[in-house]
């Protein structure tokens, strides 16, 4: 790094301040009011994969937080919105702040692909296409939901697709509906895994947002078609959107950031650079990263406390990539950060003490596995936590199961 961040002297930051720090800045030092959910939502964004992550994360976030209210928030008063934002995941931010959360997000000639676009590769060749005239056409038919609303993921690429074939040229229609060669050849064709590729990218042009969940069914519309007005506009949303990550992921590098994106190196460099003007460099175990130079004074004063947490699968606290400041024992970590349905966090000090997964049947089951003991008030206390969440969940809980991470052979049921 070059600039004023790169001549400041860097101190040494113990991993305990950071976790300190990042309990604040993620409002997981103590719960907000409900009042100040939009708040907590816009931290860094609330991750909504698996389906209901971001209530978890609502949940351990906000006082007399019920999902009613969470319900209002996403369809009723439409304060929250949900899309595809970092990493392609869909996330739920205020509405206010979707020119941070989506158009910052919008790559500008030459940074992509994006990393949840590389597998279009195939389907491009197969259509002997490129990338940017597609994704134009493809943007030109999201336009359908200005005026319309489409229910399913799978209805969703498929009536796209439809909209984009008469624009082709004569010679490619036949191939556009080919059989996928992505997995689903009976229920998919190209052109619609084609369109499931680029709906991330017309996210971040507000072509694309979820509208109301029907039963177990997302439904998609546009932004403008959602909220009744334009997308809203922000000075510097690059610049907002990398201290939106640093103050909740700092002391941070800028690799980490372009991980946390799912940007091209290119694209996490330029939006770097919109906010290397606020950063000053630390020492983190022997390695140079960068803080909000606001954020310093807080986190060196800083210092976990005891309080007991139960964070959901993929809770934006869990989603560092010094996975090692929140877990020291690194032969632990494919037990939390799986590729597919990761368990729960219990979380002390910041640190993750063990992982706990439900069960849904005539009630909720929770099963806790811990990394280190704890005392018998801390099993209460984590007992009193799975009746909240339960209740939270409009569920009974059946039981609480706690045991050592040696007690045999983990369960892998998802949260």
């Amino acid at each position: 790094m070059s600039g004023p961040a790169a001549k400041k002297r860097a101190l040494d930051i113990e991993p305990c301040r950071i976790r300190g720090h990042r309990l604040r800045a993620h409002h997981l030092d103590q719960k907000l009011p409900l009042s100040r959910l939009a708040e907590a939502a816009g931290a860094c964004g609330l991750q909504n994969s698996p389906p209901g992550a971001w209530e978890t994360a609502a949940f351990n976030r906000i006082s007399t937080c019920t999902l009613q209210a969470l319900e209002n928030a996403l369809y009723s008063e439409k304060s929250l919105l949900q899309a595809w934002s970092f990493r392609g995941a869909p996330v739920v931010f205020p509405t206010v702040e979707s020119a941070v959360f989506l158009s910052a997000m919008a790559a500008q000639p030459g940074e992509q692909p994006w990393i949840y676009t590389r597998g279009l590769s195939a389907a491009l060749d197969y259509l002997d296409m490129s990338f940017d005239p597609l994704l134009s056409l493809v943007r030109e038919a999201a336009a359908y939901l200005n005026t319309h609303t489409v229910c399913s993921k799978e209805a969703l690429d498929q009536t796209l697709a439809e909209l984009v074939l008469p624009h082709l040229p004569p010679e490619k229609r036949d191939l556009w509906n080919a059989p996928s060669m992505y997995g689903r050849p009976d229920r998919q064709t190209v052109g619609g895994a084609a369109v499931s590729f680029l709906l991330r990218p017309c996210s971040f042009l507000s072509l694309v947002v979820f509208g109301r969940r029907q039963g177990m069914t997302p439904s998609f519309t546009s932004f403008t078609n959602w909220t009744g007005h334009g997308p809203d506009q922000a000075d510097a949303p690059g610049r907002a959107l990398t201290r939106k990550f640093l103050h909740c992921y700092g002391p941070a590098t800028p690799a980490a950031f372009a991980r946390w994106l799912g940007a091209s190196p290119a694209q996490a460099r330029r939006l770097w650079s919109r906010a290397e003007q606020d950063m000053c460099p630390v020492r983190v175990c022997g390695r140079t990263a960068y803080l909000l130079t606001d954020d310093l004074p807080g986190l060196l004063s800083a210092a976990a406390d005891e309080r007991l947490l139960l964070l959901g699968p993929h809770d934006p606290y869990l989603d560092a990539a010094d996975r090692s400041v929140l877990l020291e024992d690194t032969r632990l970590h494919r037990y939390v950060w799986k590729t597919v349905a990761n368990p729960g966090a219990v979380l002390l000090d910041g640190r993750i003490a063990g992982i706990w997964t439900a069960v849904k049947q005539n009630g909720l089951s929770v099963s806790v596995r811990l990394f280190e003991p704890l005392s018998a008030p801390q099993r209460r206390m984590l007992t009193e936590r799975a009746e909240a969440y339960a209740a939270f969940r409009l569920q009974k809980l059946n039981a609480v199961t706690i045991a050592a991470m040696d007690d045999g052979p983990l369960c892998d049921s998802q949260t």
